[in-house]
This record gives C-alpha cells, structure tokens and sequence, in this order.
C-alpha cells in the first residue's frame, strides 16, 4: 500500500515491501532501514549506515510532529483511504462542525450539565442518560457552543432524536 507523506513542503511517496516495515521504496529508491523500538514514541533507526534517534511528539493540527537527531520536523501521511474519504467530502478530521447531539439510544435524561451559551471542550459533560438501567453519560462530541436544548431533565428520547443543538 502507497502512502504519500508531506515534510516541509517536499511530498515523498513510500511503498513498504513487508509486514515489518524495515524495506521499501521512497520516491522510487529503494531503501532498507533497522528501526528498534525505545518506548511507545521513541525508535532508533540505522538507514544507509547512519544513526536517527526519532521522537514521536504530541500531535499539532492533525500532522505528527518527529523530533529527529534534535530537528524537530512536522510530517502529514495520506494514504489510499485518506485520499477516498477526500474524494467523497470526507477528510479526516474535517468531518464538519458538529450542529448537534443527537440520543444514541432510548432513554431518560437523568440530568442536563449545560445550558445555551456554554462553552464546551470535547469530552466535556452535556447530560446523563438512563438506558437498560445504565446510566450514560453524553460527552461534546467537539468544541462546541450549546445554542439550544431540546429536551428537558425526565423526558424520555428516541434513537437519533436531537438533544442539544451548536451554534
């Protein structure tokens, strides 16, 4: 499988030639590299007889960040699939703002934790609702602002009903 990856405004094409990733071409070279794996986000890597120490940092806007010998370097990889979601309007993490929060099941909201002009960060706490004797706790699917609630504490909601509603 292709994958195309952009550093620094230079776009190179990487096609790996097995399951471990350790051959392949880059831009039509071949190319062969030793990666060990330090901890989750640090590897060495020995390509054409010369040492990387590669740090994988926090992620920025959807690029990751590798901190290389020092350099740190800002890379964005797309590959068959990410092209197709592109193709049919659905780039990844740009599925579009979030309008509303909708019920993912049948229940009864239990409690509502905002109100219209709250802002909210993703993760944060919309409101409890009781299914099969559970209670569910609805995060913000995004950052969002609450423009509107639709239903009211105690009422019952179907699957897919709108609950809250962004501005």
């Amino acid at each position: 499988m292709s994958t195309r990856i952009k550093v620094s405004n230079k776009e190179f094409e990487v096609i790996f030639s097995d399951d471990f990733k350790t051959s392949g071409t880059l831009s039509g070279n071949a190319f062969n590299w030793d990666v060990s794996k330090i901890s989750d986000s640090v590897f060495h890597l020995i390509k054409d007889d010369r040492s990387f120490n590669v740090e994988v940092l926090e992620p920025l806007e959807g690029l990751t960040r590798l901190k290389i010998n020092g350099n740190v370097y800002e890379a964005e990889a797309v590959d068959q699939f990410d092209e197709l979601l592109k193709k049919l309007g659905m780039e990844k993490g740009g599925a579009g703002k979030v309008n509303e929060l909708k019920a993912p099941m049948p229940g009864l909201v239990l409690e509502i934790s905002v109100q219209a002009g709250d802002t909210l960060k993703k993760g944060d706490r919309v409101l409890v609702l009781e299914a099969m004797k559970m209670e569910n706790v609805i995060k913000a699917p995004a950052d969002v602002t609450v423009s509107s609630i639709e239903v009211k504490q105690g009422s019952t909601v179907e699957k897919n009903q709108v609950m809250v509603r962004f501005a």
